[in-house]
């Protein structure tokens, strides 16, 4: 964290311009406000300003520097639901036969060019659709309830090093027409609340995922940067085949892996989902 300014320029004003003992009295007892006041900060404001720093000069295909993701990671384990407001009581979370896919709820924290904050409220049986995070890193807090996760990612690199000669994005045409491309299963697991957060990168951890709740459940997405359409960081939807529905030449697997890769064809949004924005009630997060 390093030294805060008023600390450094208390002891600059003491040592070196020789300030009088009441002027350093007084930017002592401004530093030990600062302190207190960093001690009463709100997580999710600490989770904003670090959130404000990582990504300060990030753009599509930014990977955080190692420090920096293990910081933001640290932050969002340590999170509670009532850190953000949330309880599993709330009407977001209610189970109703009424449709097919239980609607679902999104509350936006924040956004800005470089990054978007904002919570995913999903009742039982409410799935987030496959779909993709184009030049994105993206960490996802399980606050409560159970989740099943399953991601993939593009299946170029993993099938360089079993066939030199497969092309870094393996394409194929089904027998209808339908084009589709190659991918490898990276999670197919229930997450249960508590646990660690989860990150993708924009060629790796998962990129393309889909959540279905097991039970009631809230996630917090982080995502830098976040989705924007006029540079090119569509959110595009699949639809999964099995590995032997499709064939491309030259691309093959060893027969024991053949369930791990799936073709996946782009679909467009499912009819069926539907995700309505509410106002976030939690801990007011102050811009500056």
């Amino acid at each position: 964290m390093g030294i805060e300014p008023s600390i450094a320029a208390g002891r600059k004003g003491s040592e070196v311009t020789g300030l009088p003992e009441e002027t350093t009295t007084n930017n002592s007892k401004s530093a030990k406000k600062n302190r207190r006041k960093q001690r009463k900060q709100m997580p999710v404001q600490t989770l904003f300003e670090a959130c404000k720093e990582v990504f300060a000069n990030g753009g599509t295909g930014f990977i955080p520097p190692p420090d920096d993701v293990e910081r933001l990671r640290s932050i969002l384990d340590s999170l509670s639901p009532a850190d953000v407001g949330l309880s599993p009581d709330m009407p977001y979370f209610r189970a109703t036969t009424s449709r097919e896919l239980p609607i679902i709820t999104y509350l936006h924290l924040y956004e800005c060019p470089n990054f978007s904050m904002g919570i995913f409220c999903l009742p039982p049986s409410g799935v987030l659709p496959l779909h993709n995070h184009p030049g994105m890193t993206v960490f996802s807090k399980l606050l409560f309830g159970t989740m099943h996760i399953k991601s993939y990612d593009w299946a170029g690199e993993v099938l360089a090093t079993i066939s030199p000669d497969t092309a870094a994005a393996p394409n194929a045409t089904h027998a209808g027409g339908a084009r589709a491309r190659l991918a490898k299963l990276k999670v197919n697991a229930d997450l249960v609340a508590p646990c660690n957060t989860s990150i993708l990168y924009p060629a790796s951890g998962g990129n393309m995922h889909c959540f279905t709740a097991v039970t009631a459940c809230a996630v917090l997405d982080v995502l830098g940067p976040p989705y924007s359409d006029p540079d090119g960081r569509h959110c595009t939807y699949y639809l999964e085949h099995p590995f032997n529905r499709f064939s491309a030449d030259g691309v093959s697997v060893p027969e024991n892996e053949k369930d791990s890769f799936v073709w996946l064809q782009e679909r467009e949004k499912p009819h069926d989902l539907i995700v309505l924005g509410a106002p976030y009630r939690g801990p007011r997060i102050v811009v500056s």
